[in-house]
């Protein structure tokens, strides 16, 4: 199957699940991770319409990206993958979203670049649903209050949430534990869901899948 023809398959499929949850299919954006694949092979996604991705290292992105958007105009750009402090600057130059806010020191470098650079990213912030040590994200019982100090203490623009559940386990009740946190925060945008599980996330609310595999191929 070509990458064309996989991209359509996601498509589709995720428009059945927003049918299946009642929920309009144009409720549901797909972010395309593009993350270890090369220009030449992101191409085609972009002739086939997709023009939202995300990848996971600012370096990375920066040395295939900037190319891509001089050809072709309207692409979104989402970093999600953890971001380090002193990488603040070049992702903020870079990308249009971040979805790994997840730390109060990360928080303040982004609001101190975004008012140095003039630019206004959308911003969320990631939970670690499971509690995983060897992966990022604000603990749930934290998420109220540090998304409130984001807000009122940052001046920052939390547009909606983000969680990667532990591979091991029923993705469902993490997702419910998302929306369930986001609704607390007042916020309506949760980015959860890959290429296994993001017609499950869709089932649960999910307003943005992260699906890579799916559309690209194995790594």
């Amino acid at each position: 199957m070509e990458l064309q023809d996989r991209l359509e398959d996601v498509r589709n499929r995720m428009r059945k699940a927003a049918a299946e949850a009642g929920r309009r299919p144009e409720s549901v954006s797909l972010v395309a991770v593009s993350k270890t694949f090369g220009a030449e092979e992101i191409r085609p996604a972009i002739a086939a319409g997709q023009r939202v991705f995300g990848e996971n290292r600012v370096q990375e992105a920066q040395g295939k990206w900037p190319g891509l958007r001089a050809e072709t105009a309207g692409i979104e750009l989402h970093l999600i993958g953890p971001l380090q402090s002193n990488k603040a600057a070049e992702a903020v130059a870079l990308f249009d979203v971040i979805e790994t806010v997840d730390r109060e020191k990360i928080a303040r470098a982004i609001a101190a670049e975004m008012a140095r650079q003039g630019r206004a990213l959308r911003l969320y912030v990631q939970v670690n649903t499971g509690l995983e040590p060897q992966k990022a994200g604000i603990a749930p019982d934290d998420t109220v209050a540090f998304v409130s100090l984001c807000r009122n203490e940052l001046g920052l623009v939390i547009e909606g949430l983000m969680c990667i559940p532990p591979a091991d386990e029923n993705p469902g009740p993490h997702f419910a534990l998302l929306a369930k946190l986001a609704e607390r925060c007042n916020l309506d945008k949760l980015s959860m869901g890959m290429s296994g599980d993001y017609e499950a996330a869709i089932g649960l609310g999910a307003t943005s899948v992260r699906v890579g595999s799916a559309i690209f191929g194995s790594r």
